[in-house]
């Protein structure tokens, strides 16, 4: 398990080892989508991570898509976030924020009655969306007009300057799992017509206009992007998976990102493919490899360079000290799906530490 421990150049932090924490949406902000004092305990317990790539947070105002999840858009949100950025760095570590659009994800209970936007008049089907009435079928997005995006990108970018002032190492724009960006970037999602819409080029701008913003906050090695090209996650799909990835993976050499962090596979096993071995092949930056690794896997796809690092979600969760445990040789604590999205500290801070 060597590699894993082998310091890692991603832009310009030095990670003492390779096993990142992904970014986990776990719902538990307090009123405001306000980050509070337990969140800064959870985050603060893993900051043995070699980053910590904290969960997907909302970039402005109304566009909620899990009820409790947090935001960087208000002062308040700012301040919490700075107790919980305080706390890692405290304890030793480093932390990323997600910045985040829901999409067609969020629903008119979280947000005031506002309905969703996305690149296309699609609804996701086949799920619900927790609500303060329970759980509700996704409703019909709104299709966003080509003058609305100005905003948006302005609105990640806004984002970005909130992160630092909260005290973050850097950002990871949210481009996976049928959220907003992901929603323009794929063909199942995005029919529309005009310069966000049709080939790959058009509905890869909204992303790439996005990343070059925060760019321009941040520098771009302090920036990363997670994309998901198979997850069918958000009722996503599109045409042709891996020559999405191929592309963008080209295109995005030009940013010299911190990092590009992919999630290889689909969650609901709808579409399959190799999309790891195109983008090691054509990106020259930083790979991030997630979804479904264990301990000897990541090593080994280190080892024989597939990957850079490898981002751990439900063994992170579940296990606060995960470096320590692979290099011990431990047995890891078991995730408890029932409190993934569960209100306060059961199944969320209480996860016993080795010798706890």
């Amino acid at each position: 398990m060597h590699t894993l421990f082998e310091p890692l150049q991603v832009g310009s932090l030095t990670l003492p080892n390779r096993i990142l924490m992904a970014p986990l949406t776990r719902c538990r902000a307090e009123d405001g989508h306000i980050p509070g004092e337990l969140m800064a305990t959870y985050y603060s317990q893993r900051a043995s991570a070699g980053l910590i790539i904290a969960e997907a947070t909302m970039a402005m105002a109304g566009n909620s898509s899990f009820w409790h999840e947090p935001g960087i858009y208000s002062p308040a949100q700012i301040d919490g976030w700075h107790n919980v950025t305080d706390a890692v760095h405290a304890a030793g570590g480093r932390i990323f924020l997600q910045i985040w659009h829901g999409g067609r994800a969020c629903h008119p209970l979280l947000n005031a009655g506002a309905q969703p936007v996305a690149p296309s008049a699609i609804a996701i089907t086949g799920d619900e969306v927790h609500t303060p009435e329970g759980k509700q079928p996704y409703v019909l997005p709104r299709e966003l007009h080509d003058d609305e995006l100005p905003a948006i990108i302005a609105g990640f970018k806004q984002a970005a300057q909130n992160a630092q002032a909260a005290g973050f190492d850097g950002v990871e724009v949210h481009g996976a799992n049928g959220y907003l960006l992901d929603e323009f970037l794929r063909d199942g999602a995005n029919k529309r017509s005009g310069p966000y819409g049709g080939p790959l080029e058009n509905r890869a701008r909204l992303l790439l206009e996005v990343l070059a913003q925060v760019c321009e906050v941040w520098g771009s090695d302090r920036v990363g992007l997670r994309i998901s090209p198979l997850n069918s996650y958000n009722s996503m799909i599109d045409s042709d998976p891996v020559g999405l990835v191929t592309w963008l993976a080209q295109r995005l050499n030009a940013f010299d990102l911190a990092y590009l962090h992919v999630m290889r596979g689909d969650f609901f096993q709808q579409q399959s493919g190799d999309v790891m071995t195109p983008v090691r092949t054509h990106y020259q930056g930083t790979l991030i490899g997630n979804m479904g690794y264990d301990a000897a896997e990541a090593a080994a796809a280190i080892t024989d360079r597939k990957l850079d690092a490898v981002a751990f979600g439900g063994a992170f969760l579940a296990n606060p000290d995960l470096p320590a445990r692979i290099q011990a040789g431990a047995a890891l604590n078991a995730a408890n799906p029932a409190t993934f999205y569960t209100p306060g500290a059961p199944g969320y801070t209480d996860y016993p530490a080795l010798g706890g």
